[in-house]
């Protein structure tokens, strides 16, 4: 992999801007980094999300795309960005891709075991995800620590043949996401950029999982709102077993982490908050998702009249996916003016995913 670093990094990297405060980790006879960001409010105890990053890429750069302080404060969550050590001049994970001696894994959960000393933790919901490099390694510690890890969603990374091998030490609940026409980390397994077979092709991967999880063999299969133009089209397949697993296929996506919900059909993070958070108890939710989005009259000529259980965003898109209006609604009912729209058929969605569908008829 190491002569084709410099196309890869084009790829994942921005130039480094702003600043992040660096904490310092003592991990064998070394300094590792981290950030942490803590919510403003939260719960007695906070769960704790790592997010891991990709081959080549840094934190402070990481934190000025992912803004992870918001996502601290939107889901009451301790967020912890670990950085990766450099490795063949990119730094990297060890996902067992290549030989290393570098105990990423260990390192991890040793950080973990000290920020909970440190900081009222909940070691009842620990979850993991990561892009790319980082989501191999997700796989890995979900592998290798599944026992201590509530939840992991791998994004773009695939399980390493030697990771393959190793049976995991315990059921747990996953969401793998990734992209049929993704050329870096291909959904057969292959990379267009370092040449040959990476891991695991994504079909094999839901396969080791479904056996580690006790899974049933067929899904619930549920394709998503096609609410933009994006050339996109997102499908889940749900396994029920012990530990539930998920894929979210996104066919036709590329290398990348989708965030911008009023330009897809999902966010990435709004989706792995959402499969993290489904029947458990322990997750603290500083924003709890509305159970009621009423829409009446429908069809409506003028005014209608929109009702939630909880203050969320609402975004109104047409039948081309293109954007007409947003607004901030707030717990119980609210009107909203749609007379300035043409007659015909329009989609509301709320910032937690919940999609109506409202006619306008004159």
């Amino acid at each position: 992999m190491g002569k084709k670093y410099g196309i890869i990094l084009s790829l994942l990297l921005l130039t480094t801007a702003g600043f992040a405060q660096i904490q310092h980790f003592e991990w064998q006879n070394g300094q590792r980094e981290y950030l942490v960001k803590i919510p403003a409010q939260h719960n007695e105890t906070m769960p704790i999300l790592y997010f891991l990053h990709g081959l080549g890429d840094n934190i402070t750069r990481l934190d000025n795309e992912f803004h992870f302080q918001q996502i601290a404060n939107r889901f009451g969550w301790m967020v912890v960005v670990p950085q990766a050590l450099s490795q063949s001049g990119a730094t990297m994970w060890n996902a067992a891709m290549m030989n290393s001696n570098i105990d990423d894994s260990g390192f991890l959960m040793a950080l973990l075991d000290t920020l909970a000393v440190q900081y009222p933790v909940n070691l009842d919901s620990v979850f993991f995800t990561g892009f790319s490099m980082g989501g191999f390694m997700t796989h890995r510690m979900a592998i290798e620590h599944g026992d201590r890890i509530t939840a992991c969603a791998p994004v773009s990374g695939l399980i390493t043949h030697a990771m393959a091998s190793h049976t995991p030490v315990a059921p747990v609940k996953m969401l793998h996401i990734h992209g049929t026409a993704d050329p870096v980390v291909g959904y057969d397994g292959n990379s267009q950029y370092f040449g040959g077979n990476l891991g695991l092709n994504v079909d094999a991967i839901i396969n080791y999982w479904k056996n580690a999880n006790h899974c049933v063999d067929d899904p619930v299969i549920d394709t998503l709102p096609d609410l933009h133009n994006d050339g996109l089209r997102f499908v889940r397949y749900t396994y029920e077993g012990e530990a539930e697993l998920q894929l979210l296929k996104v066919i036709g996506g590329n290398h990348t982490w989708y965030h911008n919900e009023s330009q897809y059909d999902i966010g990435y993070m709004t989706e792995i908050h959402r499969f993290f958070t489904t029947d458990s108890e322990n997750v603290g939710l500083a924003e709890p998702e509305p159970s009621t989005l009423r829409i009446w009259p429908n069809p409506t000529s003028g005014t209608c009249t929109i009702e939630v259980d909880a203050d969320t965003e609402v975004t109104v898109f047409d039948l081309l996916g293109r954007t007409m209006a947003n607004h901030h609604i707030r717990k119980g009912m609210n009107v909203m003016d749609v007379s300035g729209f043409q007659q015909g058929v329009y989609f509301l969605k709320t910032s937690e995913g919940a999609v109506r569908k409202i006619m306008v008829s004159y």
